[in-house]
């Protein structure tokens, strides 16, 4: 059983702008522009936003003309949502656990 979360994910998604973009990308496929009006965020920030959460595979790119647009990947998120479940297991598995202090 997993008892840990990845924690490069975590602070991935821990930016309230990015948490935002995966928020928005969860519901459609969306461009820059399209992003940029959404959240308010100036576009060379939004791009920054947009390159980590690329890199850590959170988003997929798909070209379309001079846009690029970007899509939830969510077999990222079901992996992070399977390790806090797992978590919460070994936490109701555990909870008479108790360690003896010395």
């Amino acid at each position: 059983m997993l008892t840990s979360v990845d924690t490069d994910l975590l602070r991935v998604l821990g930016d309230p702008l990015r948490l935002r973009i995966v928020t928005l990308l969860a519901r459609e496929t969306l461009c820059t522009t399209h992003l940029v009006e959404e959240t308010g965020a100036r576009q060379t920030n939004l791009s920054n936003h947009l390159r980590v959460l690329r890199e850590a595979g959170v988003v997929e790119t798909e070209p379309c003309g001079r846009f690029t647009y970007y899509r939830l990947n969510p077999d990222v998120i079901e992996v992070l949502a399977g390790q806090f479940a797992d978590l919460a297991a070994a936490a109701r598995a555990n909870a008479d656990t108790k360690r003896a202090c010395p």
